[in-house]
């Protein structure tokens, strides 16, 4: 069962009263279909999901690569972007059978993150463990929170 939002009817007569049902039904159409088109139809759609924390001195990001290896990853950071770049490759197809159902997404993808605050690009340390990309970004001593005192007179 669908629940409807309920909209009462006014007394006079509104021409664009059901543009906004229209609009909604029009985002929904497009909602469904690029989710669709994000589980396996469109080649190449490959984007890893990406989690961001931050703590009193550094940021951490941790990213999920499920079936790269440290060759297929490339880390720079430009100007308080973080960018993640790779390639994940299709396996070998096999001639004896044909697929049932193809979900595994490949292809060339590249995460761009902008920072809230600078850090320090020297002592960016990143490692990569379980397909898990695990990038530290320290703060610099600008971007650090600062305790000030205060002076009662």
């Amino acid at each position: 069962m669908t629940l409807m939002r309920w909209t009462p009817r006014t007394e006079l007569w509104d021409p664009f009263h059901n543009l906004a049902d229209i609009r909604e039904e029009m985002n929904r159409l497009f909602d469904d279909s690029f989710r669709r088109l994000g589980r396996g139809d469109l080649e190449g759609a490959f984007a890893p999901a990406v989690d961001i924390v931050e703590h009193q001195d550094h940021y951490l990001v941790r990213a999920d690569l499920p079936g790269l290896r440290r060759e297929d990853v490339n880390v720079t950071l430009q100007d308080n972007f973080l960018t993640i770049k790779g390639e994940k490759k299709y396996e070998a197809e096999t001639k004896e059978g044909h697929y049932y159902r193809r979900e595994r997404l490949s292809g060339t993808f590249a995460r761009v993150i902008e920072l809230p605050t600078s850090v320090e690009a020297r002592k960016i340390e990143a490692s990569f463990k379980d397909g898990v990309l695990h990038v530290t970004l320290p703060k610099s001593e600008e971007a650090k929170p600062k305790e000030i005192d205060i002076k009662v007179s």
